[in-house]
């Protein structure tokens, strides 16, 4: 089985696990996702293990497991999300660092209900931040009749009652959409029109920084990778132009991770398509899922993250979890 970065697979206990989530129930434009993770942890075999803040190769003395893949069977999409939410659970203990990697954005609420069960978090999502890197709004009620799909990650996000969510890339929304990042004061949006003007961007982007570091408590960081600019991810479910630089996304992880008063407990990249004629989409994601985990490498050099729970290995039984299908009407 191929690993990320192509590191060998030990035995030992899981300082980071690479999740991979083959989950597509919901595109609406362009197919792909659920091979998406395979892609990128494929690509990642060809990224550079050097990071310049750590000054090492990474592992950088962890333990970096690729976990088998979450593959979704089951009937209905309720219990896809409760089987997905049941795979994750283990790995949100608080002894490692789980990174997701999808899938369709419509993994994002499997991941906050198994969030709930991280030991800073203490079942209570009010206790969260969740920072999202996107092209789109994400809080439609519902697309096409179904109030799961990908667009409306962000909005159950918040309907499960995450405390903050920081929005930045944003540039595709509807009315809905737009009326309720100016309502709801749980939500911070730092709109692409702003950020990437040519005028007033970086008086925007600054602002954007100063925002994350000022971030207190535990907070998920969710990569929807349509949130960089189209031409740098042309094979994503909807690409849109006008959208983040790399830099921007890497400066964005790097902040996040060293907020003095933060702590990042998981991440997830998603929306990975498999581009065909160019390596180029799933590379990408790669990159991002690399600087992702030598950013938590770099928290837990500078004792800005530590294991809250006995460290365990790689083989982790999934818990049996039922609650999408029994809070909508037992599906």
């Amino acid at each position: 089985m191929p690993t990320f970065l192509g590191l060998r697979p030990d035995d030992g206990d899981v300082d980071i696990a690479i999740l991979p989530l083959h989950y597509e129930l919901t595109t609406s434009y362009g197919q792909g996702t659920a091979q998406g993770p395979q892609a990128c942890i494929e690509a990642s075999a060809q990224v550079e293990l050097y990071d310049v803040q750590l000054n090492d190769d990474l592992p950088a003395g962890l333990s970096i497991h690729t976990i088998p893949a979450w593959e979704g069977d089951e009937p209905t999409l309720l219990q896809q999300l409760d089987s997905m939410t049941g795979y994750l659970i283990p790995w949100f203990k608080g002894d490692c660092f789980p990174l997701c990697l999808g899938g369709e954005h419509g993994i994002l609420p499997s991941i906050m209900e198994a969030a709930r069960h991280h030991p800073l978090v203490e079942n209570d999502l009010s206790n969260l931040t969740v920072v999202q890197i996107d092209a789109h709004g994400d809080l439609r009620e519902e697309l096409d009749g179904e109030p799961y799909s990908h667009a409306c990650a962000a909005a159950r996000a918040l309907d499960a009652g995450i405390g903050s969510l920081l929005q930045v890339g944003i540039r595709a929304f509807s009315k809905e959409e737009h009326e309720r990042m100016t309502i709801d004061e749980r939500i911070t949006t730092f709109f692409a029109k702003d950020t990437q003007s040519p005028c007033h961007g970086a008086q925007h982007w600054n602002q954007w920084l100063e925002t994350l570091s000022s971030i207190k408590g535990p907070a998920h960081l969710t990569i929807d990778i349509d949130g960089l600019d189209g031409a740098l991810v042309p094979a994503t479910g909807t690409p849109v132009p006008g959208g983040l630089t790399y830099w921007q996304v890497n400066e964005t992880i790097r902040t996040l991770f060293n907020a003095p008063n933060a702590v990042v407990v998981s991440a997830d990249v998603n929306e990975i398509g498999v581009q065909k004629d160019s390596p180029l989409t799933q590379f990408t994601a790669a990159m991002l899922a690399t600087n992702v985990v030598s950013s938590h490498a770099f928290a837990r050099k500078n004792g800005m993250w530590k294991a809250l729970e006995t460290r365990s290995g790689p083989n982790r039984q999934a818990t049996d979890f039922r609650g999408f299908s029994q809070s909508n009407g037992g599906e």
